[in-house]
C-alpha cells in the first residue's frame, strides 16, 4: 500500500533523514522507534507533503507516486496525519471539527458514513458534539484529531506521538481507542513515545537512528530484543 525508497530530508544544512525505506501493507500497524531528535516527525511529514525531500525519493502509495504532489492533494491521494500536538480548532465545535476533516472531495459522498464510523469507534465524541474543543481534556482532544483525519477517508493514518502531554489513565484510554480503529481495518503509520504501546498495538517496527532505519522486525520479536528493550522499553 504505502512505499518509502531512499527517502532524504533536511533542515537547512542539517540531513534529517538519509535514505529511508519502509512499507505499509494494507491493514497493518506498524510502529517507527527511536529517540527524540531521530527524524520519526520529520518522516511523517515528509509522507505528508509538508518537507522538501530528495527528488530521487520514492513515495507511493497504492501504485501512485505522491513525490511532487502538495499536502493536499497527497490527502486527496489518501494520506492523513494526525501530528504532534493535535492541532485542533480549539473555538470551534467538536462537530466543526470532524466536518473539517470531510472537506476533501473523496470524502465528500461518504461524509455522513464517515461521521458515524468515527462516532461509533469514538463514543464519546458523540455526546460532546456541540462543545468547544478547547473546554475537553487532552485526551478527548486527541480523538478528535484522529476523527477528523479519518473523516477524510484515508488509505493511511500518520499518527504523530499522539500520546504526548497526556496523564497514564488517558494514555489508556487513547490506545484502547487506537485498538477499536485498527479493528476497523484502518492502516496506521505510528510515531508514538510510548514504545512498550506502541508495539502491542503494532504488527511490525522500524528503529530509526540519525535518520536512518537501522532495523526491522515483528512488533513481538522487537517486544522481546533485549537491545530494544534497554534502548527503547526501559529494560
Amino acid at each position: 500500500m504505502l512505499e518509502i525508497n531512499g527517502l532524504s530530508a533536511w533542515y537547512g544544512m542539517h540531513k534529517a533523514l538519509d535514505g529511508v525505506s519502509l512499507h505499509v501493507a494494507k491493514g497493518e500497524v506498524v510502529s517507527v522507534l527511536g529517540a527524540n531528535g531521530a527524524g520519526k516527525s520529520t518522516l511523517l511529514r515528509s509522507i505528508s507533503g509538508l518537507m522538501q525531500v530528495s527528488q530521487d525519493a520514492g513515495i507511493v502509495l497504492n501504485g501512485q507516486p505522491l513525490s511532487g504532489l502538495k499536502d493536499f492533494e497527497r490527502v486527496e491521494a489518501g494520506i492523513a496525519l494526525v501530528p504532534e500536538g493535535r492541532g485542533v480548532f480549539g473555538e470551534l465545535t467538536v462537530r466543526e471539527n470532524l466536518f473539517m476533516g470531510a472537506y476533501p472531495k473523496r470524502a465528500r459522498p461518504q461524509e455522513r458514513n464517515n461521521l458515524e464510523r468515527v462516532l461509533q469507534l469514538f463514543p464519546k465524541l458523540r455526546e460532546r458534539l456541540s462543545q468547544a474543543v478547547r473546554t475537553m481534556s487532552g485526551g478527548e482532544q486527541q480523538m478528535v484529531a484522529i476523527g477528523r483525519a479519518l473523516m477524510s477517508a484515508p488509505d493511511v493514518l500518520l499518527l504523530d506521538e499522539p500520546s504526548l502531554g497526556l496523564s497514564p489513565l488517558m494514555v489508556s484510554e487513547l490506545f484502547k481507542a487506537l485498538e477499536q480503529v485498527r479493528k476497523a481495518d484502518v492502516t496506521i503509520l505510528l510515531v508514538e513515545q510510548n514504545a512498550r504501546r506502541s508495539l502491542q498495538l503494532s504488527d511490525r517496527g522500524y528503529l530509526l537512528e540519525q535518520g536512518r532505519i537501522v532495523g526491522t522486525n515483528s512488533a513481538a520479536a522487537l517486544l522481546n530484543d533485549e537491545a530494544v528493550r534497554k534502548a527503547y522499553l526501559g529494560g
